[in-house]
């Protein structure tokens, strides 16, 4: 007489939990890998915020810090630039010249540079000269430091230590110096994020 085994298997509603289950678990791992991601693009995001202030602000002062006495000539005649123009009437925030121009590739070229800084539709752009005494054949070359700016607010410290808002100061002894520098500088940038941010630069020499 043959036996038979009985077979054991899974009926259809185990099988339909099961499918269930493992849906549910798929859900939630995916759930969970979007969230995952998600804050991993805004800490991305967070910390490229966080190195474009700071080299904005980096930039800034090492421009300011290096400020030269050096005019130049305008470049539409023969009239003189002072070193350091700033007034807070339109975009253009300040333009000056600065030492410190590297030069590693041994290029036959001064080592001072004209900037100037403005504020367009929230971004703030620095722009520099190849040349000082520049005609309007040389366009400066303009990078964009930062976005999201509500004001740029500069304050120039003259050599009575008293702070002027323009330069060179309405009044003050560098009326008509073409020369004349500041002995500090207030740089304050307010975000739209981050708020204000106010940076003091020492002005050697």
């Amino acid at each position: 007489m043959t036996s038979r085994k009985s077979i054991s298997g899974f009926t259809l509603v185990e099988v339909l939990v099961a499918i269930a289950i493992f849906t549910v678990v798929g859900i939630l791992a995916m759930v969970g890998y979007n969230e995952l991601l998600q804050q991993t693009t805004i800490a991305g995001d967070a910390m490229q915020r966080v190195r474009s202030v700071q080299m904005a602000m980096l930039r800034m002062t090492q421009d300011f810090e290096q400020i030269e006495l050096r005019p130049v000539r305008e470049a539409f005649g023969a009239d003189v630039q002072p070193c350091l123009i700033a007034t807070r009437s339109g975009e253009m925030l300040a333009e000056f010249t600065r030492a410190g121009w590297s030069n590693p590739a041994g290029i036959q070229r001064s080592t001072l540079q004209r900037v100037a800084y403005r504020l367009v539709n929230g971004k703030l752009i620095r722009s520099y000269w190849t040349v000082l005494d520049r005609t309007l054949a040389n366009k400066p070359v303009e990078v964009e430091l930062i976005d999201n700016v509500k004001t740029v607010e500069l304050r120039f410290m003259n050599r009575n230590r008293a702070w002027q808002e323009q330069w060179p100061g309405t009044g003050s002894q560098n009326v008509g110096n073409a020369e004349a520098r500041p002995i500090a500088v207030e740089i304050t940038v307010e975000l739209e994020d981050w708020g204000r941010i106010t940076r003091i630069v020492e002005v050697p020499g």
